[in-house]
């Protein structure tokens, strides 16, 4: 894949669903995404979906879909063959990707098929927490109006959709301002595929454990949590270190001159100097 970030295909997408929940019987009832190029869209996906589920009071509170929009719509089983046909090719974006992916392989399991795989998934909502560090605040609605994007959100799948690629495309921006360019550092950064960032972190500690033993230096490109700016540093390497989730390098910070934290996934690159 080429590492032009402009190059890269995407597909933004969004579901709307009976309820919050697909491990208590909750179903997808509409289904859309927006396929780009840089700044160019090149298709549309947008269809309701009859899930003969009924919708929880508090899903209609929000999406307003009724039952008498679903009751012509088609199946997911027709619905999920044309979607994974539309995406084929491309890396998926979603605002929240562990929701709306959760339920998209909720739907291939009722069906009797795999997961879906072999796609890179960007999460924007990750995207706008590690660019937008301090907002109050990031629910999509919120994060579009401190973008100054002028789309209302109306929590209808192909609406939010849109707004999502407003939001995306501010957000890239403002990352290629910050010196993070090319598809591998956005990869680093902002994939959802927790194989894929497993494979990553598994390879930098394997670096970081050879530069302890060596006693040498790390020099980083580091992305700070605090500010979401870029900074190189120097580090003298002492630990790994696990907290819930997460990975961090424990070290010496030739900069600060003091003992610092850096979550593996915030750094961008790294060679072992000394």
């Amino acid at each position: 894949m080429t590492e032009n970030i402009e190059e890269v295909e995407f597909t933004v997408f969004d579901t709307e669903t009976t309820g919050l929940n697909f491990s208590s019987g909750d179903r997808i009832v509409e289904l859309a995404g927006l396929r780009f190029k840089g700044q160019k869209k090149l298709a549309e996906f947008d269809t309701l979906v009859n899930s003969a589920q009924p919708i929880s009071a508090g899903a209609f509170a929000v999406n307003k879909i009724t039952p008498e929009m679903l009751k012509d719509a088609p199946g997911i089983e027709t619905v999920m063959p044309r979607f994974l046909e539309f995406v084929q090719g491309s890396c998926l974006c979603s605002y929240n990707a562990e929701f709306d992916l959760g339920f998209l392989n909720n739907e291939l399991k009722l069906m009797g098929q795999p997961a879906i795989s072999g796609f890179v998934v960007f999460d924007v909502l990750a995207m706008a927490k590690k660019l937008l560090p301090g907002l109050s605040r990031y629910a999509l609605w919120f994060v579009a109006q401190k973008l100054e994007v002028k789309l209302t959100q109306q929590h209808r799948a192909f609406s939010d959709v849109e707004m999502t690629w407003e939001v995306f495309g501010k957000l890239k921006i403002i990352a290629q301002q910050k010196g993070i360019t090319g598809f591998t550092n956005f990869s680093t950064l902002f994939a959802f595929n927790p194989e894929l960032l497993e494979s990553s972190n598994l390879k930098k500690i394997t670096l970081i454990q050879k530069c302890i033993q060596a006693k040498g230096t790390l020099k980083l490109t580091y992305v700070s949590s605090q500010n979401g700016q870029v900074s190189l540093r120097e580090v003298i390497p002492q630990e790994i270190r696990q907290d819930n989730k997460c990975r961090y390098l424990v070290g010496y910070c030739c900069l600060k001159k003091e003992q610092r934290i850096f979550r593996l996934d915030n750094i961008l690159s790294f060679e072992i100097t000394g």
